[in-house]
């Protein structure tokens, strides 16, 4: 699960930080106001990367999720991009916990032979 969430996030970063670019065009923010958030997110993300597998991690990208989606009321095309994200952080959690599940059930297996051939 932690590979698929934190490549999200990874993705998320960038796209975080192109819509600063664009952001930045609207004449009624400040250059300022427009990367402090911006640049907060973007630490965010890299911070989730390692946060995924604890208590919580989950929760705060859904959080995140619903700020990308939410940034869309000052750049239009990150309602579309949020969603798409948003989508694929279900996706990354979703499967990833199927993923570590037959890891699991694998190693189980795995060990259980081990002794029996011992």
């Amino acid at each position: 699960m932690r590979t698929l969430c934190s490549s999200t996030l990874i993705g998320e970063f960038f796209v975080i930080g192109f819509a600063g670019l664009v952001a930045m065009k609207d004449p009624d923010l400040s250059v300022s106001t427009v990367w402090t958030v911006s640049g907060v997110a973007m630490f965010l993300c890299l911070l989730l990367c390692g946060m995924v597998t604890r208590p919580g991690g989950i929760a705060l990208g859904w959080a995140l999720q619903v700020a990308l989606i939410a940034s869309g009321f000052i750049v239009p095309t990150m309602f579309f991009l949020g969603a798409v994200f948003a989508a694929l952080w279900w996706a990354s959690v979703h499967y990833g916990r199927k993923i570590d599940e037959a890891k699991a059930r694998f190693a189980a297996q795995s060990g259980s032979s081990t002794a029996d051939a011992a």
